[in-house]
């Protein structure tokens, strides 16, 4: 005896009995479309019963294509404000000016040592205004030298700038010993100042290069694409562009006579530099892509213009007549200050950017994920 009508089990797609009539059952005729297409079929909806491949371009679902949630943004942009650009360029004077004046100091270059002092002196207080203006209260920078934590590049570089900073001003103030008198115990300190200063000197050049690199090491150690990517080049982006600005220095302010190892080092310093951007620019795919846009493409582009006339122009000055000499040297040493500072502002602004849209995120993890597939 077979059940009434309104009790009988509906028929499923694919079994005898089953008829769809369009417009009756919605749900019904929905299944049988999607059974007819193969999905939840073991088969595949293939007629000879094989097993399609995982991946198939005929499947029915297609790879899912790039997108993200309503266009928004994976990171969140970096918190730093400008004031940690100005800092990456001041600290990278700083040490750069300390190099140069322990190389002046062993040339017995007095007038470039003593202007490359000075300006390591000033560069290195900005630098603790710009990071404690960045910080927003005084007492907090105090509090991270309460904490030293080897695996964090912020604490280690706020202790190489806690060492750095004395010894630069120490050398400084030992340019002082000059204007005491002879005699007395006023002379006894003169005659003790030239060897403090010269120590203290040595001491700054040693720990200028940690001061201008470990800012590079402390970008890369974030999830910001176009910082993080390029960690083998930054060091040596921001070290050579150190060793340019200090070069910069010398040649602005100290006499042409006295510039022979600032014209040279200025040179390494832009090869370094410039090579090392290229391959940053170039080298990392669409992470490379924020350096050619807007203002960090034409930070970057000014950058190196004025880099290579800087250099150029610094071994060209030696070759000239006295009074040219001292223009296209002073000239030279602003061009390679204006490049530093605008290479620096590049870098920040290009990982501001990378942040803000989401395929230079989504697309490079795919990327290596694929390779990693393949790999195996």
């Amino acid at each position: 005896m077979s059940p009434e009508p309104s009790q009988q089990t509906p028929h499923q797609p694919g079994q005898p009995g089953f008829e769809h009539v369009p417009g009756t059952d919605p749900i019904g005729g929905q299944a049988a479309r999607m059974w007819d297409a193969g999905m939840g079929s073991r088969t595949g909806g293939n007629k000879d019963g094989r097993r399609r491949r995982r991946g198939d371009v005929n499947a029915v679902v297609p790879d899912a294509e790039f997108r993200s949630y309503y266009g928004r943004a994976v990171l969140k942009p970096p918190v730093w404000t400008h004031e940690i650009a100005y800092y990456l360029f001041s600290g990278g004077l700083a040490a750069g000016s300390s190099l140069l004046a322990a190389v002046a100091d062993a040339h017995g270059d007095v007038f470039a040592r003593r202007a490359l002092r000075t300006t390591s002196l000033t560069a290195v207080g900005a630098s603790a205004y710009f990071l404690i203006a960045d910080l927003g209260r005084p007492e907090r920078f105090y509090n991270m030298l309460r904490v030293a934590k080897v695996t964090s590049p912020m604490s280690v570089g706020t202790y190489i700038l806690s060492v750095f900073g004395p010894l630069s001003g120490a050398a400084a103030v030992a340019e002082l010993g000059a204007l005491l008198p002879e005699r007395g115990a006023l002379g006894l300190l003169r005659r003790v100042a030239g060897p403090a200063g010269s120590l203290a000197g040595v001491g700054a050049a040693v720990t200028g290069p940690l001061l201008a690199t470990y800012t590079a090491v402390l970008f890369a150690d974030t999830a910001v694409p176009s910082w993080h990517e390029p960690y083998r080049e930054l060091p040596f982006v921001f070290g050579g562009s150190a060793l340019a600005a200090g070069s910069g220095a010398a040649l602005l302010l100290a006499p042409v006579s006295q510039t022979g190892s600032a014209a040279r080092l200025a040179a390494i310093g832009a090869t370094v530099e410039l090579a090392a951007a290229h391959r940053m620019e170039t080298a990392h795919g669409l992470v490379s892509e924020p350096f050619h846009l807007g203002r960090p493409g034409r930070f970057l582009t000014a950058a190196r213009t004025l880099t290579v006339a800087g250099a150029a122009g610094g071994i060209a000055a030696r070759f000239l007549p006295r009074r040219a000499a001292r223009v296209v040297s002073a000239l030279s040493g602003a061009s390679l200050l204006t490049g530093s500072f605008l290479t620096r502002m590049a870098v920040f602004e290009a990982g501001v950017v990378s942040t803000k849209d989401p395929k230079y995120v989504v697309v490079p993890q795919r990327e290596r994920l694929e390779a990693r597939q393949r790999a195996s």
